[in-house]
């Protein structure tokens, strides 16, 4: 059984679905205003991984992550660059999907914006009005804090305490407007050259912590089964989060929360604020993206992460290793013969190996640990490769197993370069499809000779192609 650490109760807890065999996950998303850094990376690839894994192990899983579109550095990105918040939202939304593809990140099941929910988000302001929960003050609204009960209790801190560090901070232009220094904005009037909403309270746009609330609540119902995000977002995002849902709903709003840790560059976290960080973006144009994924999925996701280029190299290293035995067993594949005897007996070893890595991936996605398993499922391969005669029965089912197993981490067989007259065989099934008018088979052919990074380029004169560089 699957053992979740619960930030929420500070404890490994066994993972009991809402619904059996189902898991309703949110994510909090980025915030897109510029491309995303390494450590943003790390959270999605740490979701992905989990995800992957409750797959594997026969979940259906309805995966909801959220996009910010709607935000103050976005305004201030859409004012320096004379852009619309829309169009920078866009760009960087796009520039997410591209990044994170290279990533072999899954697509979630679904990627709400802000933009598209602002109905929602003002019906789900209006009803904690109408509960008692919160107040309009000069076109904003404020969310009252110590009227709900247990306030604080994902990040462990008491609501007297919070208060008090509140009340001592250096007040605001918003705080005059609070009745408690602690009450935070569902709503915020709007500002001169803002994006802004018509609402019951005046134009304006809302608070960065309701939307996921109603992104959440929206498309998973007013309880779902993980919440998940980076460890800085357990407060206030989350505390508020659940803050507002649960006075919303009468509803406990999530059972399990889950916080991946920081990607640290020497020893302070990875941020933009502190300019520290290194984009995905321009990362991946220097080195194999699959590195880059194997580097952030092979640890587990609550430690801290060390980004060095010695982290790098080994992560490479270790891959080369992977790919290696792939290509050995499909070179021993073209001369394998089709079973031996003991072909039972040898996949009931590599399937006790599988079951130790279950163990340690059951227990809070362990993937260290995991990877250390799969490591010696390798090391056992590469010794069956070497024997003199293998069975065709044992190599397709480790070759079918290793692309199951590694594919958690997002980990694919490198297929090798098609050769020049391959190439020529595919453009040519490619003109016969189009001529028949099977435009699905010539358009698969071109994306196929496009992840080749085989350029075609239709003339008069027939078809050409190029390498890209």
């Amino acid at each position: 059984m699957i053992q979740i650490y619960n930030t929420l109760t500070r404890q490994k807890e066994a993972f009991k679905p809402i619904e059996e065999g189902k898991v309703r996950m949110y994510v909090c998303g980025p915030t897109v205003y510029n491309y995303i850094h390494i450590g943003n990376a790390r959270s999605t690839v740490s979701f992905d991984t989990i995800r992957r894994y409750f797959e594997y192990r026969g979940y259906d899983v309805n995966f909801v992550s959220n996009f910010t579109d709607v935000d103050d550095k976005i305004i201030r990105v859409a004012n320096e660059t004379g852009m619309t918040a829309e169009e920078v939202s866009k760009k960087y939304i796009e520039a997410f999907f591209e990044d994170t593809n290279a990533l072999n990140v899954k697509k979630a099941t679904l990627n709400p914006t802000v933009m598209n929910t602002m109905d929602d988000i003002i019906a789900f302001v209006a009803d904690l009005i109408d509960k008692g929960m919160a107040y309009e003050s000069e076109g904003d609204v404020y969310f009252i804090t110590e009227k709900f009960e247990g306030y604080g209790k994902l990040s462990d801190q008491r609501i007297e305490d919070l208060q008090m560090g509140a009340s001592n901070r250096t007040a605001s232009e918003d705080d005059a407007k609070k009745r408690n220094p602690l009450d935070f904005a569902l709503w915020k009037n709007a500002k001169p050259n803002e994006i802004s909403w018509n609402s019951p309270w005046g134009k304006g746009r809302p608070g960065w912590h309701i939307e996921c609330s109603v992104m959440a609540t929206k498309h998973l119902g007013d309880t779902i089964d993980i919440h998940g995000g980076g460890q800085d977002l357990a407060f206030p995002h989350h505390e508020n989060e659940i803050a507002q849902s649960e006075s919303k709903t009468g509803k406990k709003f999530a059972n399990y929360w889950m916080h991946n840790a920081f990607v640290t560059m020497g020893e302070e976290k990875m941020s933009k604020s502190l300019g520290n960080f290194v984009l995905v973006h321009d990362l991946i144009q220097q080195l194999d993206p699959q590195v880059l994924r194997f580097f952030l999925a092979s640890a587990h996701y609550r430690r801290p992460l060390k980004f060095s280029e010695a982290a790098l190299q080994e992560a490479a290293v270790n891959l080369e290793k992977v790919q290696t035995t792939f290509k050995n067993a499909r070179y021993r594949l073209e001369t394998a013969v089709d079973a031996l005897p003991e072909d039972a007996e040898r996949l009931a070893k590599f399937a006790a190996i599988e079951a130790d890595f279950q163990k340690e991936m059951d227990d809070d996605f362990n993937a260290a640990n995991g990877m250390t398993v799969l490591y010696q499922w390798l090391k056992e391969w590469n010794v069956y490769l070497e024997q003199e005669v293998v069975s065709k029965a044992v190599l397709e089912a480790l070759l079918e197993k290793a692309a199951v197993l590694f594919g958690i981490f997002g980990i694919v067989e490198k297929q090798e370069a098609l050769l020049d007259d391959d190439i020529q065989a595919l453009i040519e099934e490619r003109l016969e499809a189009r001529k028949a008018k099977n435009f699905a088979r010539s358009d698969e052919i071109r994306d196929l000779l496009k992840e080749q990074g085989i350029v075609l380029e239709d003339t008069p004169q027939g078809t050409r192609w190029r390498r890209e560089a």
